[in-house]
């Protein structure tokens, strides 16, 4: 059932067109926006963001007809869980149970940054739930370490250390938006902040889920899987130091890792691509469903 904007708490940022519901499933209260109607189409939001992240990008893809599935992720917006913990594969089982909840059977699947975790786990391990993926501003899971790559992992320390009440604005600096973001921006971008239980879900996620993570992509974990699901990855131009050329080094074995693997820059955009170049994402997300599913 929708549920008006208004009636959340705090409010919902504005977004026209968008129904609003819950999905209930073992222990969790999922937020779920949705918009459009066909193939369905899963965005996995990034940090610190929410469903709203997709609010210019999902209507494109929706009227290219497909259903588009938002879904606020476990500590994040305004999804509700009975237990606070969050474990490295939390997310996942939650996104199994909401497409088993749908009765959604495979999706096309977008994610970024954070996102991008639940959806390499998806993927890797439940390939026969996604025709095609889209992945952005995050590296294969299979590439070998660089040290060029070091100065992209400085955000980091913040969040291990995330004291509740910290502000998280500076995240959304010039540093990895390539167009300076309006106060009316990042306001409804940290709206969910508001909620005591997502400031303290911070610290959860980045040390129980991304490092962890992180320490099995850097063992070599999926260097020793193979990718099937056709995959994307997008990048801004601006989103340093993941230069072309560092990228093009860093999957130049991507033939031995994936059965279909390429990639794509976005001009003028950085780290927040979804802000940057929303038009430009749907485009390339709406291609790469036709070409490769």
């Amino acid at each position: 059932m929708d549920t008006p904007t208004s009636a959340w708490s705090p409010p919902l940022p504005e977004a026209p067109g968008f129904q609003h519901q819950v999905v209930e499933t073992a222990g969790l209260r999922t937020h779920l926006a949705s918009v459009g109607a066909g193939d369905p189409v899963l965005l996995l939001h990034g940090f610190p963001e929410h469903w709203w992240q997709w609010h210019e990008v999902a209507p494109l893809i929706a009227a290219g007809g497909h259903r588009v599935l938002c879904p606020d992720l476990r500590g994040a917006g305004w999804t509700a869980a009975a237990d606070p913990g969050v474990e490295r594969e939390s997310r996942l089982r939650d996104l199994l149970a909401l497409l088993d909840a749908l009765d959604v059977e495979r999706v096309h699947l977008v994610s970024h940054d954070m996102g991008v975790i639940t959806a390499l786990q998806l993927t890797y391990d439940h390939p026969e739930r996604v025709r095609t993926a889209v992945q952005l501003s995050v590296w294969p899971a299979f590439i070998r370490f660089s040290p060029r790559l070091a100065p992209a992992f400085q955000h980091l320390p913040p969040f291990i250390w995330h004291r509740p009440g910290a502000s998280l604005r500076p995240t959304f600096s010039e540093r990895y938006a390539a167009h300076p973001m309006s106060e009316e921006t990042v306001d409804a971008h940290l709206a969910q902040f508001a909620r005591p239980e997502v400031d303290a879900a911070v610290r959860p996620l980045v040390r129980r889920m991304v490092l962890p993570e992180a320490m099995r992509m850097a063992r070599g974990v999926y260097r020793r899987k193979r990718l099937t699901v056709p995959t994307l990855v997008a990048f801004g131009r601006r989103d340093h130091p993941t230069t072309p050329d560092l990228l093009e080094h860093l999957c130049r074995d991507r033939e031995q890792h994936a059965d279909r693997l390429e990639l794509a820059f976005v001009d003028d955009a950085a780290h927040f691509i979804t802000d940057d170049a929303p038009a430009e994402v749907a485009g390339l997300a709406l291609d790469w469903f036709t070409r490769a599913a």
